[in-house]
């Protein structure tokens, strides 16, 4: 049997409104045109609704995904929430019979924390006067074995003139005690040098741009007499500490006792 070929053809057909065109021949597929509108509201009703956070009503699947409360319903949340605190803490604990008297919480709370603070301080001050450094504790009668520093320094912002060449002059006398104050002050408020320090004296000035002469005097106890002067009372020890001093101060051209760090000049002394 034989079968002839046929050609089949589909007229248009119209669907609300808008035109559909399927053809078809032998051996062709079918092709189907589906508007954009009805793709998209056939989708839509395979997909699930949202729902809004806030007041549970449904949003539709083309809003949106994230929504926000309403800033009224936050306000509101957060003025409850303090009103709520002001209420707790105003609440009255104790009230006198005639109520002029009234204790509420934020009172009380008020006064345990002004208590601790006042322990706190108390226990500090209490520690601090028990609390003894061993390196402050010492005999200073024990130190009887003294150790000798001589050196010089330069006075560039004083004049010489002659009567500094007498020490025992007043000018010389008055000029001796402020260095020798000076470098006291220097030497007991050492932290290492302080507790060896005996005195300090100016022994003369000279002429040039003003040398002055100086004698250090340091006082150590009979034992371990040979690892204080290698150590602490090295000659090394002894001269920084008064080098840094003079590059700490303040270069001032009308300071008459201002000394030159570099001029600094020192040596171990041995009688």
């Amino acid at each position: 049997m034989e079968l002839t070929s046929m050609s089949i053809q589909l007229q248009p057909i119209s669907t609300n409104g808008n035109e559909e065109r399927v053809t078809a021949g032998n051996g062709d597929s079918v092709v189907c045109d589906i508007p954009d509108a009805a793709a998209e509201a056939e989708t839509d009703l395979f997909l699930p609704v949202q729902t809004n956070g806030c007041n549970r009503g449904a949003v539709p699947n083309n809003h949106a995904a994230e929504h926000q409360c309403a800033p009224e319903v936050l306000n509101n949340t957060q003025e409850s929430f303090v009103f709520r605190v002001k209420r707790e803490l105003n609440e009255v604990v104790y009230e006198s019979e005639n109520a002029k008297c009234k204790i509420t919480v934020w009172m009380i709370i008020a006064l345990i924390i002004s208590l601790i603070v006042v322990v706190i301080i108390i226990s500090m001050a209490v520690c601090s006067a028990i609390h003894k450094d061993p390196d402050e504790d010492f005999d200073p009668s024990l130190f009887k074995v003294p150790v000798y520093f001589s050196g010089s320094f330069q006075l560039p912002n004083l004049v010489f003139t002659d009567e500094l060449l007498t020490i025992s002059s007043n000018k010389s006398q008055a000029l001796a005690a402020g260095f020798q104050e000076k470098l006291a002050d220097l030497y007991r408020s050492s932290p290492a040098l302080g507790r060896y320090f005996s005195k300090a004296e100016i022994n003369s000035f000279r002429n040039g741009s003003v040398m002055a002469d100086y004698q250090l005097e340091f006082l150590m106890p009979e034992e371990g007499q040979d690892q204080l002067r290698n150590f602490t009372l090295s000659r090394e020890m002894v001269y920084n500490v008064f080098r840094q001093f003079l590059y700490d101060q303040e270069p001032n051209e009308s300071e008459p006792m201002y000394i030159d760090p570099v001029s600094l000049k020192m040596s171990v002394r041995h009688q």
